[in-house]
């Protein structure tokens, strides 16, 4: 249990960038832009599969929104054992180029990363340090550069970017309806999704804002197949927003590092292979 300590406390600020990438991506990994597509089997359900297109579409148009989104993912230790860790995030987005992320980690560490069109900010706030990288362009530019060029691990690399519903579409491999679930606030179409890297379970409200509520995520060809799961609350597609809300300003004492996103030497805690794009 020591060895999980010792990492969970390192101060680099991957962990934010991480952050990022969990609430900002696709529930089924999306290849990166010179890699071919997965082979598509026609194994699928057609009201499935309309429910699921017709959720990301409707996410991909949305001018805005904010949501809470709420997460775990499983640590394998090298006994096999499962630990599972978390994070809570307050997400607000407005397209084309503003994103920001307030983190509470499962420790209670707590983080912001910030995108204002010109660049990118993760604070770390419990050890008072940032990191800003420029990076012109839109939220979708910000992240392909945080997953292509700083080789993030991001498990839910495009569920909220404008191309979504091409690359869910791309790497569908098979969709079930499973049933229609009442256990939320809006009944729900529970659906059950395959690619050729993860098992996908997701939750959609029914009605006129087709929302995610819950996703699971299975890297079935991990070892011992880690799982992420997210439940996503207080959506609001119409958020009060302003310029302060994607700025950044440096507390008192803070001090800037570089950018550092050492993501692929930390396997023990962060899904493998399958969370990537």
């Amino acid at each position: 249990m020591e060895e999980i300590w010792q990492l969970r406390c390192k101060s680099m600020l991957w962990i934010m960038v991480v952050t990022l990438g969990m609430v900002l991506g696709g529930v089924v990994p999306a290849p990166a832009e010179d890699e071919a597509p997965a082979t598509v089997v026609a194994e699928q359900d057609a009201e499935a599969r309309t429910i699921l297109l017709h959720m990301a579409d409707f996410l991909s148009k949305a001018p805005a929104f904010s949501v809470t989104v709420r997460s775990g993912y499983d640590a394998i230790q090298a006994d096999g054992q499962r630990i599972e860790f978390g994070e809570r995030r307050q997400v607000l987005l407005q397209r084309p180029d503003r994103l920001r992320v307030d983190v509470e980690r499962s420790d209670g560490d707590r983080g912001l990363v910030v995108f204002d069109g010109q660049g990118i900010t993760a604070f770390k706030a419990n050890d008072n340090v940032y990191a800003r990288v420029a990076k012109p362009g839109t939220v979708d530019d910000a992240v392909v550069y945080l997953v292509r060029d700083l080789q993030m691990t991001l498990p839910l690399a495009r569920m909220f970017l404008a191309n979504f519903p091409q690359d869910l579409e791309k790497q569908l491999v098979a969709a079930h309806y499973v049933e229609e679930n009442h256990l939320f606030d809006v009944p729900t179409d529970h659906l059950a999704v395959r690619s050729t890297e993860v098992d996908m379970q997701v939750w959609i409200a029914q009605g006129e804002q087709p929302l995610p509520r819950r996703v699971v995520l299975t890297y079935k060809n991990a070892p011992n197949q880690p799982q992420f799961r997210a439940d996503f609350a207080d959506w609001n597609m119409s958020p009060s927003v302003d310029d302060a809300s994607f700025s950044f300003t440096a507390p008192a004492g803070a001090e800037q590092i570089p950018f550092l996103a050492p993501v692929r030497q930390m396997g023990s805690i962060l899904p493998r292979k399958g969370a990537e794009q």
